[in-house]
C-alpha cells in the first residue's frame, strides 16, 4: 500500500480503527496574459479560501475553483481518517526513475531523480519542476508521484530533491537537513539551472519542504533563479506547529515522525560518534517525539541554543514578506499538522506575488476530493499545474516579447540586450 501522505512510515492501522520578480510581473499584469479586471472573471467557490496580493493576477487562470471543494464522502468527514487514509491508500504511480547523486560544497550529499530518459525526449528548453517533499520523505511518495507524473504529462521536466538521509539518499557527514539549513536548496537549483539554461524553473514543496522552499524564496528575495513556486500544507509557523503537535490525536503523527528521524539517524550513527559539545545522541536515537529527535541532534548541528529557538528562526512565516517571484500557497483548513492559525495572512495579502487558498478539509496532504478521489491524486494537483502553466505561459510571453525588442534594437543597430 501507498504510505507517504506525510513523508513518513504511518502509524499502524490500529490507530487508523481508532479514530520574475515583482517588477516584470508588475509589467506583465498589463499585457493581455494578465490584464484581467476583478470584475471580468467568476469568484472563487464561497466554499474555499482565497485571498493575497496576487489574487486578482491568478485567479482566472484557476477556474476549478468556482467550483465548490467536496471532501470525498465518510473518508473527508475526519481529519485524521482522511490524513491517514490517504498515507495508506492513495494510489502510487509508477515510475522509472534516474538517480544523480550530487556532492555538496560541505562533502554532504543529496538525491536528485529524474524522470528516465527525459534526456532523450524533452527539449532543452523545456520548463523543469523542482519537488520538495515533506519531513523524512523522498521520491517513492505517492503525493510526490502524481504530482510528478501530472507535470511531466505536459511536457514538463520534473526532478525530485531528496534531501540528506531521505528517500534513500546517502548521508556522508554528520549532518541531516533541518528546517533552518538553505545550503542545499541553492546548491540543487544552481545544479540544475546551470543543466538546463535555457529552461525556466519551478518548484513545489509539501510540508516541511514547503517550510524550506518559502524560507529560500525569502532569502534568496531578488537574486530567485525560480520563476514561480508552490507550497502546500506548509507548517509555516513552526512554534505553533510544534505547540498542536504534541496535543491529543496529534501524538500519533509525532511519534511516527520521530521513529522515521531515529530510524534514518541510527543508519549513520557512526558519523555521530564523539560528537561534543551539546550533542545529546542517545536522546536522539532514541526519540519518542520529534522535539526530542531536534532537541538531541538537530538545534545543536545547526547552532540553535534550544529547540524554541531553533523553530522560531526557521518559521517561513517571517519570509513571506520577501518573496519576489509568484507564491502560490494551498493549505487545509483543519490541518493537524500545519495548523490554520498559523498561516500568515496578513503578510500574504499585503505581497502583491502571493496568493493563499485555503480548502475546509484535506488533512494533512490527504485532500481526498475531486474527479480521482478516494484513491487517486489530490485535489490540488490539477490546481496547481493550472497555475504553473499560466506562469509558463506568461514567462515564455514575456521572454518572446523582449527577444523581439532585441532584434528590433539589433536591425536599428543598437546594442543587443543579454536575456
Amino acid at each position: 500500500m501507498a504510505r507517504a501522505s506525510l513523508g513518513y512510515s504511518p502509524p499502524p492501522l490500529s490507530y487508523f480503527r481508532h479514530v520574475s520578480h515583482l517588477h516584470n510581473y508588475t509589467r506583465l499584469a498589463a499585457t493581455s496574459a494578465f490584464n484581467v479586471s476583478s470584475a471580468a472573471y467568476p469568484m472563487a467557490h464561497p466554499s474555499l479560501e482565497t485571498l493575497g496580493g496576487a489574487r486578482d493576477i491568478f485567479l482566472p487562470a484557476l477556474s476549478s475553483l468556482t467550483r465548490p471543494y467536496n471532501p470525498f464522502p465518510v473518508i473527508g468527514s475526519n481529519r485524521h481518517v482522511e490524513t491517514i487514509f490517504a498515507s495508506f491508500y492513495r494510489s502510487t504511480p509508477d515510475v522509472r526513475l534516474r538517480r544523480e547523486c550530487l556532492r555538496t560544497t560541505d562533502d554532504g550529499a543529496v538525491s536528485l531523480d529524474w524522470v528516465s530518459s527525459d534526456d532523450r525526449l524533452l527539449p532543452p528548453d523545456s520548463p523543469l519542476l523542482i519537488l520538495l517533499p515533506g519531513l523524512t520523505g523522498g521520491s517513492d511518495d505517492s503525493y510526490v508521484r502524481h504530482m510528478l507524473v501530472r507535470a511531466r504529462s505536459k511536457g514538463w521536466r520534473v526532478v525530485v530533491f531528496n534531501s540528506r538521509g531521505c528517500g534513500g539518499s546517502p548521508v556522508t557527514t554528520p549532518q541531516f537537513y533541518s528546517a533552518s539549513f538553505l545550503g542545499d536548496m541553492r546548491e540543487v537549483v544552481a545544479h540544475v539551472g546551470n543543466r538546463y539554461p535555457k529552461a525556466n524553473l519551478y518548484a513545489v514543496g509539501w510540508s516541511l519542504g514547503a517550510n524550506i522552499l518559502v524560507r529560500y524564496l525569502g532569502q534568496e528575495s531578488d537574486a530567485c533563479r525560480l520563476s514561480g513556486a508552490v507550497s502546500l500544507c506548509n507548517p509555516f509557523n513552526l512554534v505553533i506547529a510544534d505547540e498542536d503537535f504534541r496535543k491529543g490525536f496529534n501524538i500519533v503523527y509525532d511519534k511516527a515522525l520521530a521513529s522515521a528521524l531515529s530510524k534514518i539517524f541510527k543508519k549513520h550513527a557512526l558519523l555521530f560518534e564523539d560528537m561534543g559539545a551539546d550533542f545529546n545522541i542517545p536522546l536522539a536515537a532514541n526519540a519518542k517525539s520529534v522535539r526530542e529527535f531536534d532537541d538531541g541532534l538537530t538545534r545543536v548541528s545547526f547552532g540553535f541554543k534550544s529547540v524554541d529557538d531553533y523553530y522560531s528562526n526557521s518559521s517561513s512565516s517571517s519570509s513571506i514578506k520577501d518573496v519576489c517571484i509568484p507564491l502560490l500557497c494551498i493549505q487545509a483548513g483543519n490541518d493537524p499538522i500545519a495548523p490554520n492559525r498559523g498561516i500568515p495572512r496578513e503578510d500574504i495579502k499585503d505581497n502583491p506575488n502571493c496568493m493563499l487558498i485555503v480548502t475546509p478539509k484535506g488533512g494533512h496532504l490527504g485532500w481526498v476530493a475531486g474527479p480521482e478521489a478516494p484513491f487517486g491524486a489530490p485535489w490540488t494537483d490539477p490546481v496547481v499545474m493550472d497555475f504553473l502553466q499560466h506562469l509558463e505561459r506568461g514567462k515564455s510571453g514575456a521572454l518572446s516579447s523582449i527577444n523581439s525588442e532585441s532584434e528590433q534594437r539589433r536591425s536599428e543597430g543598437l546594442h543587443q540586450l543579454e536575456v
